[in-house]
């Protein structure tokens, strides 16, 4: 079984990495790899109640690797972390299969730290759906989810729940609606499609920009109608007396 899913991962770098040229160079010379095959120990070592060890193991992994999984995160199948350096994934993280990490990406939680044993255990940290992908430098905070094939962009900042099949971007990130839903769901390098992603807070402004020039045009309409009302000749005839 293990080495079912050691293949499935390697399967998983050629396909998503164009620059690995064989088993051999993703086994030897990727951090994010070997970052993974430390956390299937250490994970082994935490779920047997052997917690000590398992953090001295991913403390270990972390200095070799550049990358830290804490071994209480869940970590589905075909996980793939390009590039790696600065990756840091919480212990109540939950990643599920065929989920990309580029470099520098935090899976983090936003929850003072734990004061009782009552509080141990505690979702504090993301979930990550089937077929994410997470573009580098982005940060998804607190105990929210990210829906399955959603995108979330280079450097953005997560606080909220992002939707399935969508693209988060900003800080903090709001979700744009893909122009094909199914072309979405294709892998896409970075969390960036193709064909360029809106970002939404230009998308407001330019729609602020848009009803402000209507208004003025709007206003000029009045003003030409009340200069014309003006230049009307008014009534001569003598007003009527009252009483």
């Amino acid at each position: 079984m293990l080495f079912k899913e050691l293949r499935e991962d390697i399967a998983a770098y050629m396909e998503r990495d164009p620059a690995a040229k064989g088993p051999a160079e993703i086994i030897l010379c990727y951090p994010g790899f070997h970052a993974l095959l430390f956390h299937k120990m250490s994970r082994w070592l935490w779920t047997h109640n052997f917690h000590l060890a398992g953090r001295f193991l991913s403390h270990v992994a972390k200095v070799l690797t550049g990358v830290e999984i804490h071994p209480g995160a869940e970590i589905g199948r075909r996980f793939v972390i390009d590039h790696g350096t600065g990756v840091v994934i919480g212990e109540t993280a939950v990643i599920g299969d065929d989920v990309t990490l580029y470099h520098d990406v935090t899976l983090g939680g936003v929850a003072p730290s734990v004061d009782s044993a009552a509080q141990v255990g505690q979702k504090r940290h993301p979930t990550l759906e089937d077929g994410v992908i997470v573009g580098s430098g982005a940060q998804i905070l607190g105990p929210i989810n990210v829906g399955g094939h959603a995108r979330v962009g280079a450097n953005s900042v997560v606080t909220k729940d992002v939707p399935s099949s969508v693209t988060a971007v900003g800080v903090p990130a709001k979700a744009v609606m893909p122009r094909d839903r199914e072309k979405a769901r294709e892998f896409q390098a970075y969390g960036t499609p193709s064909d360029g992603c809106p970002d939404p807070v230009l998308q407001t402004i330019e729609a602020l920009r848009q009803q402000v020039t209507a208004l003025g045009m709007r206003v000029e309409e009045l003003e030409a109608e009340v200069e014309q009302t003006d230049r009307q000749p008014k009534s001569n005839a003598p007003r009527k007396k009252v009483g």
